[in-house]
């Protein structure tokens, strides 16, 4: 490929994911936009941005499965020959109480949110320490940082991801490929567009800013992370969270 850029967001055929696509789409940049079931929605974005003259196409994976996690990168080299930009997206949720949760529903959030994002952190990393550049950037969350009852898995796995980004952060940096985090507090997705009125009220009391962000603000943070300007900016979490995390 002649595109200064090849770019894997996963996770991206809905919500931040589709956000984070659209705000690092440009001419001079290839996005793999990767879905697991989301194939319509998917293949609906890559449409938009062809329109746009932005090229893309999407690639499915289930990242249960660690050895499909790990054949998303290489069909990617395979294709492109690089891989330049790494959004860790994709997240899974089944949330219960922890005295309730079943140790499939443990794992299954574990696996998808942790050990696939470690298996495409390592992965990429190879490819980006030989190119010497590279960007990757995770999306963990407010509650990864501050906990939340009924997601004891999901905090845990979010959680990790700040702690692997940290660690990867000091493996690379001399290789000029930075590894960071986002963490956004509630988001208008299609999940929180479904909750009570009191269930809602209840999150806007405790955000200083008493609004909901938005899927492109956290798409903002991720495009910053990935251009020139965060150059010198590795090992670090962002929060987009309206001041929850102060």
């Amino acid at each position: 490929m002649s595109h200064k850029q090849v770019v894997l967001v996963t996770g991206a055929g809905r919500g931040i994911g589709r956000a984070i696509v659209r705000a690092l789409a440009s001419p001079e940049r290839f996005i793999y936009i990767h879905y697991s079931t989301s194939e319509d929605s998917a293949k609906a974005l890559s449409e938009e941005l062809a329109q746009e003259g932005k090229p893309s196409r999407t690639i499915q994976a289930d990242l249960s499965d660690s050895e499909a996690a790990k054949a998303l990168i290489s069909e990617i080299v395979e294709e492109s020959g690089r891989l330049d930009i790494l959004v860790n997206n994709a997240g899974l949720t089944r949330d219960q109480l922890t005295v309730r949760m079943s140790d499939e529903d443990y794992d299954a959030v574990i696996q998808v949110n942790q050990k696939a994002q470690f298996i495409l952190m390592r992965e990429a990393a190879k490819i980006m320490m030989r190119k010497r550049w590279g960007r990757i950037i995770s999306i963990s969350s407010i509650v990864g940082l501050k906990g939340n009852a009924g997601q004891i898995n999901y905090a845990a796995s979010k959680a990790a991801v700040i702690a692997m980004g940290k660690s990867l952060a000091q493996e690379l940096a001399t290789r000029n490929v930075t590894v960071n985090a986002v963490a956004p507090g509630f988001i208008e997705t299609d999940m929180t567009a479904v909750l009570a009125e009191d269930v809602r009220e209840h999150y806007l009391a405790t955000i200083p800013m008493r609004r909901l962000g938005k899927a492109e603000d956290v798409a903002a943070a991720v495009a910053f992370l990935a251009g020139e300007e965060a150059n010198y900016i590795t090992g670090q979490t962002i929060s987009v969270d309206g001041g929850m995390n102060l």
